[in-house]
């Protein structure tokens, strides 16, 4: 009876099999080789091997002359499959996948890259998944070119993180033109097996703009509606903050660039109210402005989905998610966007007072 070959494994050899026996993400076929190779190491029989590690003797024999001729380099890879080899140049697909575009289109998809390649557009699929490759997808990013960036960054969050003593800093902005919509048709309700339905079309009972003021402090929110957004309803909502903020506290208000803001009647009326303070964030930086996750949740909560017959009915939606807004505000804005202001909610602290 003809005899297996002998196998003599180094220790390195040895603590490197072991190594793999014992590893939870290598692949199943090389734990196998693994230790077929550690028990023909100690001169264990094909047969007894094939039965302890549940393979047949055939595949052990095998796995053993792998190891004899390559070594554990050779245990790492599976063999090359029969059948027909393959014909498709992947790295002509990857190529043109992220070098070229499409004649008359912007983007590729599998059936254009199909017939450019001259394959099926599953080979396409499969190729694009597995280079990790998804033309159809585009990141949108936009970087401030504000030359005093980093300036204004920090003031910002300075305000949030360390705000001056008896001062009020508050996050203004405005949502112009929300439209108080109506469907055409009534929708089906939520049931069991079946979502909330609404026709595609709508009806605009008219628009709306509102202003808001975002305490950092505790997160309520001063807000009013106009028809309008000019300086002059800009300058209202700053009477109407000046009228209900407590009158010996300064006001740090963070608004953004646009150009009711810096209006010469404003600037004149700011003049003229020395308490109040004008923090701009940068250009293309409104995301500084934390009352942008009110608007947020807004939008989210109340607009994106609401039914509204006219716009009567659109702000009174408006004061009700105030309202919610105010009774968890102690933490919700601020953990949201990451700051933590140093004495909100701090018994005996100025600013709580």
């Amino acid at each position: 009876m003809r005899k297996a070959p002998e196998v003599n494994l180094s220790e390195a050899e040895r603590r490197e099999l072991e190594r793999w026996t014992r590893a939870t993400t290598l692949p199943v076929r090389q734990v196998v080789r693994a230790r077929v190779v550690l028990l023909a190491g100690q001169g264990t029989d094909d047969t007894v091997i094939a039965a302890e590690v549940g393979i047949t003797r055939q595949r052990s024999g095998r796995i053993r002359d792998r190891y004899l001729k390559g070594g554990l380099k050779a245990l790492e890879c599976d063999l090359p499959r029969s059948g027909r080899p393959r014909c498709i140049d992947e790295q002509k697909i990857v190529a043109l996948t992220t070098g070229e575009t499409p004649q008359a289109a912007t983007d590729w998809s599998r059936s254009l890259m199909a017939k450019a390649a001259g394959v099926s557009e599953s080979s396409v699929g499969r190729i694009w998944r597995r280079h990790g490759l998804k033309p159809h997808r585009v990141g949108s990013f936009k970087l401030s070119r504000d030359p005093r960036f980093a300036e204004k960054l920090d003031a910002i969050v300075g305000l949030y993180l360390s705000p001056p003593q008896r001062a009020l800093v508050l996050c203004v902005d405005e949502k112009s033109q929300i439209q108080a919509l109506d469907r055409t048709q009534p929708g089906l309700p939520l049931r069991q097996g079946r979502h909330r339905t609404q026709t595609h079309d709508y009806k605009r009972h008219g628009t709306t703009t509102l202003f808001a003021a975002l305490n950092t402090l505790d997160g309520t929110v001063l807000s009013t509606c106009q028809s309008r957004h000019r300086h002059q309803e800009w300058l209202l909502f700053l009477k109407q903050i000046d009228a209900q903020t407590p009158a010996d506290r300064d006001l740090h208000l963070i608004v953004d660039n646009y150009a009711t803001h810096k209006h010469a009647k404003v600037k004149a009326w700011l003049a003229k109210h020395p308490r109040i303070h004008l923090h701009f964030t940068p250009t293309s930086a409104s995301w500084l402005n934390m009352v942008e996750r009110f608007f947020r949740d807004l939008t989210t909560r109340r607009l994106r989905d609401g039914i509204f017959h006219s716009v009567a009915e659109l702000e009174t939606a408006h004061r009700r998610l105030h309202r919610f807004s105010q009774c968890r505000a102690k933490t919700f804005y601020l953990d949201r966007l990451c700051f933590r202001h140093p004495r909100q909610g701090r018994p005996g602290s100025r600013l709580s007072r």
